[in-house]
């Protein structure tokens, strides 16, 4: 049940009328007898069921969703079975065998009692009572002893448990991380089933280690960053930074000394400067060299932080002019200070001084604690993604407006399984009833089906998780959704799915990795011809350009265009015919194309169509690639990159250019 219908408040509130002997209660429209052993449960999977004022006053909720603790339990159980079978093994015929061993003692004092109750006569003369008292005691006491042993070996084998139990805090720890995310964004919510599919896959990582504690800090780091992976794909590109720096604070919370949390978000504000005090007041209290506009942050941090504000030695203005001045100044921090400041605390001073730097200092902060070389993940490649696919688990492409990934699913499914075998349904009004049918028939044919645009069917979505639980499909199916963010999609299947976002990679490294999967090594390299591979990279650019300069609204574009991989494909197969044939290179067919049907096609403003020429003209010209090699000069690309002589360097990944730092 997903709420308490009204029609069930007469029921829950015990409005019953006495006919004679019997009670009836109204349910809807009709007259129900009513019996008072009649007990109701309701229960449901939404772990935040809405619940209106004047039900629940007569509901009483008991909440069985997992707890911290009781999750670690399970998760250490899980880790000694893999770890440790034995152990397990060994504490299983240990309990058994207590348990045994206590019945026996009690047979034991039942007997003797029984004896004891039968004897006739002198007790002291009786030989045969005498001697089974004997016997009963002799055995009571080996039992005993046996007992003793089995508590020793019991702690002893509790003892070796234990020393997983830092593995499963973590991992129980990293588990409520991750479900406050709902609280951002109300479509990013994961379900215990998969976070304990990730922690399995974790165990399986096959490390030397000298001794327990290090394998255990491996399973940590590993699935540390299994999480971090798993979770940053399902985030938009905007929420990826915010996740770190909150995963960073669940996972380590000894890199945050007092207040200083606080004081970086702004819990700890201006309002502890008296308001008495002026602009000019605080200015003279600070050292000269720091900027008018930057006093109040600095004199925040004086105040609230005073023991960091005399490490830093502001007044010294030699050790911070080089660095207040520097273009990358998070990377620069005064050698002197690094080992008296901790990581965070260089991110407040930054955030004091230099708040354009802010980011990317939360961003190296972030790195470094959580040991990886960049916060955002591998580009989407749904071919790696099918991998990690279950029939049972429904595959949800969160979208931005306007995007489409329709038809790489249908390429990826041309490629997996046949064209044949994959189907679509735009879900909108009088569609629901087709999806319904559409999907019984693929869970048992065992094929490939899409559900595009749930957003707009949101009231329908109950319907078709509960046909998801009943569902009983082939080992070859698998359910596509598509959906926009929704504040009322269900919690339910979105808990359920594996979900990812589905936008243009941050950075013009990543954008270009994307690109380069998309194509295979026979597009690159078609014809061996290195001058159309040259074309390839500078279109592969330029698209990574435009899409990239949709981040710094106005100043790069003065609006989001939606430039999508369909223009991708459409540049593509403009540069294939471009060399088709042996006739001369016309650039100026290529900026025509571009600039008036395919990405200027999407803009509607006039300076943004002169930025988009001025690339044109950059990527697309015969200094960069000379088609007719007339002067043997080499090619000169706009940025400091050369580029390849052979093809069989452009094709697969671009690793090969690593001084692409963005």
């Amino acid at each position: 049940m997903d709420g308490v219908e009204p029609v069930l408040y007469p029921l829950l509130r015990r409005d019953l009328v006495a006919q004679g002997p019997r009670y009836v209660v109204q349910i809807g429209e009709k007259m129900i007898d009513y019996n008072e052993e009649f007990r109701l449960f309701l229960s449901t999977r939404n772990p935040n069921p809405f619940i209106p004022p004047d039900a629940a006053s007569i509901v009483t909720e008991v909440n069985f969703t997992t707890t911290r603790s009781g999750l670690r339990g399970q998760l250490l159980a899980l880790t000694i079975q893999h770890e440790k079978p034995d152990l397990e093994e060994q504490k299983t015929k240990l309990l058994q065998q207590e348990e045994d061993k206590k019945i026996q003692l009690a047979k034991l004092e039942e007997s003797l009692l029984e004896t004891l109750a039968t004897s006739q006569g002198n007790i002291l003369e009786n030989k045969d009572l005498i001697e089974s008292l004997n016997q009963t005691k002799a055995s009571s006491a080996l039992i005993q002893e046996s007992l003793k042993e089995s508590y020793k070996l019991q702690i002893f084998l509790d003892q070796e448990r234990d020393a997983y139990l830092p593995l499963a805090e973590s991992a129980s720890r990293m588990y409520f991380i991750i479900s406050d995310l709902s609280k951002i964004n109300n479509m990013y919510r994961f379900s215990l089933a998969a976070f304990l599919r990730l922690f399995q896959r974790a165990l399986q990582n096959k490390q030397d280690s000298e001794n327990t504690e290090q394998r255990i800090q491996s399973l940590i780091s590993s699935l540390k960053h299994m999480v971090y992976e798993y979770i940053c794909r399902c985030l938009f590109k905007a929420d990826q930074l915010m996740f770190a720096l909150h995963f960073v604070r669940g996972m380590h919370p000894e890199h945050f000394q007092e207040n200083e949390w606080d004081t970086f978000t702004g819990v700890v504000v201006g309002d502890m400067l008296r308001k008495a005090d002026s602009q000019q007041r605080i200015r003279d209290q600070l050292p000269s060299w720091i900027d008018q506009e930057r006093s109040w942050a600095v004199a925040t941090l004086k105040i609230a932080l005073p023991s960091l504000y005399q490490t830093l030695c502001f007044e010294d203005v030699a050790l911070w002019r080089t660095y207040y001045h520097h273009s990358m100044c998070e990377q620069e921090f005064p050698p002197i200070l690094g080992k008296k400041v901790s990581l965070f605390q260089q991110v407040l001073v930054v955030q004091a001084l230099r708040p354009d730097r802010l980011q990317s200092a939360m961003a190296l902060f972030a790195c470094k604690t959580l040991g990886l070389k960049e916060l955002s993940p591998l580009p989407l490649n749904l071919k790696r993604l099918y991998k990690e696919t279950l029939e049972i688990e429904p595959i949800l492409i969160i979208i931005s407006p306007g995007a489409d990934p329709s038809q790489e699913l249908q390429e990826l499914a041309n490629a997996e399984r046949s064209g044949e075998c994959y189907h679509q349904v735009a879900m909108g009004q009088g569609q629901a009833d087709l999806a319904i049918q559409m999907l019984k028939e693929c869970a048992h044919n065992g094929d490939w089906l899409c559900l595009k645009n749930l957003h707009l069917v949101v009231s329908w979505l109950p319907v078709l998780e509960k046909e998801l639980n009943t569902l009983q499909p082939k080992d070859t199916f698998r359910l596509w959704l598509t959906a926009e963010v929704h504040p009322n999609f269900t919690p339910i299947l979105l808990q359920s799915s594996l979900k990812i976002t589905y936008e243009s990679p941050p950075g013009l490294k990543k954008n270009l990795m994307r690109t380069y999967e998309s194509w295979t090594p026979e597009q690159i390299s078609k014809n061996g011809n290195i001058h159309r591979a040259h074309a390839l990279f500078s279109f592969a650019w330029f698209h990574a350009a435009c899409q990239e300069r949709r981040n710094y609204i106005p100043q790069g574009w003065t609006k989001f265009y939606e430039f999508s991989l369909s223009d991708l494909r459409a540049g593509y197969n403009i540069i294939d015919r471009l060399f088709d044939g042996t006739k001369d290179v016309q650039w100026e067919f290529v900026h025509g194309l571009l600039e008036n049907a395919i990405y200027g096609g999407r803009i509607d403003n006039y300076f943004d169509l002169r930025v988009l020429q001025s690339y044109l003209k950059q990527f697309f010209n015969s200094s960069i690639i000379d088609v007719l090699n007339q002067r043997n000069k080499k090619s000169v690309f706009p940025y400091s990159l050369s580029l390849p002589k052979s093809c069989s360097i452009l094709v697969g990944k671009i690793n090969h250019f690593q001084s692409i730092t963005r």
